[in-house]
C-alpha cells in the first residue's frame, strides 16, 4: 500500500468514527430538542454535522458549529444539551487544524463567550420579557461578569485540551523521525564501515595473491625447462604449483568484487608475528592472560590475517572500552577443522551498551571471518564480560 492509499484509508476511519460518534450524540439530544420547536431541530443538526467532520474539515466544522449558534439564538432559544458538540469542534481547531485555523479558534472561544453572555444576560432576557437576575445595574454587571468567565473557561479549556494533544502528537512524531534518522544514520555508518574493512581486506590479500602467482610463473618455467633432462623436478615443480595454486584459490575466493591498487608496502602479519601483537598490548597496560590449546593445524596466509587482525582488533577494544584494571583472556583452541579464538574482558561499570556496538570495529571482524568461510560473534556474556569468539576454519599452508 503506498503512502497517499494509507492516508485515504486513514481519513476515511476518521471519518466513520466521527460520523458514528456525531449520530449517537443527536440520538442522546434529539429527544431534549424535540420538546422544543423547528429551529432546534435544526440547530442540532447543525451542530451533529459539525461534529461529524471535525477531523476531516475542521474549517468547515468550526463554521457550520457557528452557524449553528446563530440560528439559536436568532430563534431565542435557551441553552440546549447539543451547544455541548461547540467542544468537540473548538478541541478540533486546535487539535486538528492548520495554524491559521488553530488560532482561529482560539479567537472563536473567546468571541463566543462574548456573544453567549451578551445573549443569554441581555438581549434574550429583554427580547423575550424575563426577568434579569437583579434590577440594579451593579448586580446585573456581577451576572454578566460571572456568565463570560464561565463561558471563556469552558470554552478555552476545550480548545486547550487539543492544543496539548496536538503537542504530544507532534512530539511523538518528532521522535519518531528522529528515530528513523538515527537507524538510517547508523545503516550508513554500518555500511561505511564494512566498505572500509572491505577495502582493507583487499589490501591485506593482494600481496598474498601476487606473491602465490609468482611463484607458480616461476615454478611453471622452471617445470617446463626441466621436464624433458629432470623429470623428477618437474614432477615436484607440479606439485610446489599444486599447493600454491590451492591455497591461491582459497585466498581468491575471499577477495571482494574488486581489489584495490593501492596496498601498502609493509608485509601483513600472520601468526608467527602474534607474539609481537600481544607484547604491544601488554606494554601498553593490558593484563593479558594467553592460552593456546591443541596443535595449530596448516592455515592459509589470508586466514592468518584474519585470525591476527580479529585478535588485534578485540585487544584493542579491551584497551580502549573495557576495564583495564582486571585481566583480559586470550585463549585459541586448535583443532583438525581449524582454530577458534576467544577473547574476553571485563566492560567498565560507566560503559554504554554503544561500547559494544559496530562502531568499534565489529562488522570489519564479522566481515574477515566470513570472508575467511567462518563465523563471529560478539556481545556480552552471562558473566558481564564482553566476549569475541571468532571460528575460522583450516585452509591447506602453502609451500613457498
Amino acid at each position: 500500500m503506498s503512502t497517499d492509499e494509507q492516508r485515504v484509508a486513514l481519513s476515511r476511519g476518521k471519518l466513520t468514527t466521527d460520523i458514528v460518534l456525531a449520530v449517537v450524540f443527536g440520538l442522546v439530544c434529539l429527544p431534549f430538542a424535540l420538546l422544543g420547536d423547528l429551529a432546534d431541530l435544526f440547530a442540532l443538526t447543525g451542530f451533529v454535522a459539525a461534529l461529524a467532520i471535525r477531523r476531516l474539515a475542521p474549517h468547515w466544522s468550526l463554521g457550520v458549529a457557528w452557524a449553528a449558534a446563530l440560528l439559536q439564538m436568532l430563534a431565542l432559544r435557551d441553552l440546549q444539551l447539543y451547544d455541548a458538540a461547540v467542544l468537540g469542534v473548538l478541541y478540533s481547531t486546535a487539535a486538528h487544524g492548520g495554524r491559521v485555523l488553530k488560532w482561529l479558534g482560539l479567537a472563536s472561544a473567546g468571541v463566543g463567550a462574548l456573544v453567549a453572555t451578551l445573549y443569554l444576560g441581555l438581549i434574550k432576557p429583554l427580547f423575550d420579557g424575563s426577568s434579569f437576575p437583579g434590577q440594579d445595574p451593579l448586580s446585573v454587571a456581577v451576572w454578566l461578569t460571572f456568565l463570560f468567565i464561565s463561558a471563556v473557561a469552558v470554552l478555552v479549556l476545550a480548545w486547550t485540551a487539543g492544543l496539548l494533544v496536538r503537542a504530544v502528537r507532534d512530539s511523538r512524531e518528532i521522535r519518531r523521525r528522529e528515530e528513523d534518522a538515527t537507524r538510517k544514520r547508523e545503516l550508513a555508518e554500518y555500511r561505511y564501515v564494512v566498505e572500509q574493512e572491505r577495502n582493507r581486506i583487499a589490501r591485506d590479500m593482494h600481496d598474498v595473491v601476487a606473491h602465490s602467482l609468482a611463484v607458480v610463473i616461476a615454478q611453471s618455467d622452471g617445470a617446463r625447462f626441466a621436464a624433458a633432462s629432470r623429470p623428477q623436478a618437474a614432477v615436484d615443480a607440479l606439485g610446489t604449483i599444486a599447493g600454491v595454486a590451492r591455497g591461491a584459490l582459497g585466498d581468491v575466493r575471499m577477495l571482494l568484487a574488486e581489489l584495490r591498487h593501492a596496498e601498502g608496502e609493509a608485509p601483513q602479519p600472520v601468526l608467527d608475528d602474534l607474539g609481537a601483537l600481544l607484547e604491544q598490548v601488554r606494554t601498553a597496560g593490558l593484563d593479558l592472560r594467553f592460552e593456546e590449546v591443541g596443535e595449530r593445524v596448516p592455515l592459509g596466509t589470508g586466514h592468518q590475517i584474519a585470525v591476527y587482525r580479529i585478535i588485534q582488533e578485540a585487544l584493542t577494544n579491551a584497551l580502549r572500552h573495557g576495564d583495564t584494571g582486571r585481566p583480559v583472556s586470550l585463549k585459541l583452541t586448535w583443532s583438525e577443522r581449524g582454530v577458534l579464538v576467544d577473547v574476553a574482558n571485563a566492560v567498565r561499570p560507566d560503559a554504554s551498551r554503544e561500547s559494544s556496538g559496530f562502531r568499534h570495529g565489529i562488522p570489519g571482524m564479522r566481515e574477515r571471518a566470513q570472508l575467511a568461510g567462518g563465523t563471529l560473534s560478539a556481545d556480552v556474556d552471562g558473566d558481564g564480560a564482553f566476549r569475541v569468539i571468532a571460528d575460522i576454519p583450516a585452509t591447506q599452508g602453502r609451500t613457498p
